[in-house]
């Protein structure tokens, strides 16, 4: 995926996310899907820093790769 593509993966999963949090009252499988749209989410964004710092030092970005859940979950903000 480019950039771009990741992007607009992150915009549709952010949609999804606000979609499901105004729905109201929540069933078990739309709390599940909502922590896998997080999660999703805040691995598309670490993917997309790793690209943005592998340019930044005259690295290819393709190289870059999605962390796993629990290690992108576990960083401070």
């Amino acid at each position: 995926m480019d950039d771009s593509e990741i992007r607009g993966r992150i915009e549709a999963l952010v949609e999804e996310e606000r979609r499901l949090r105004g729905s109201g009252e929540h069933t078990d499988e739309q709390r599940a899907r909502l922590r896998q749209v997080e999660e999703e989410r805040d691995q598309l964004w670490d993917l997309i820093r790793q690209r943005d710092a592998k340019r930044q030092y005259g690295e290819d970005p393709e190289e870059a790769s999605p962390r796993p859940e629990q290690q992108v979950e576990g960083y401070l903000q």
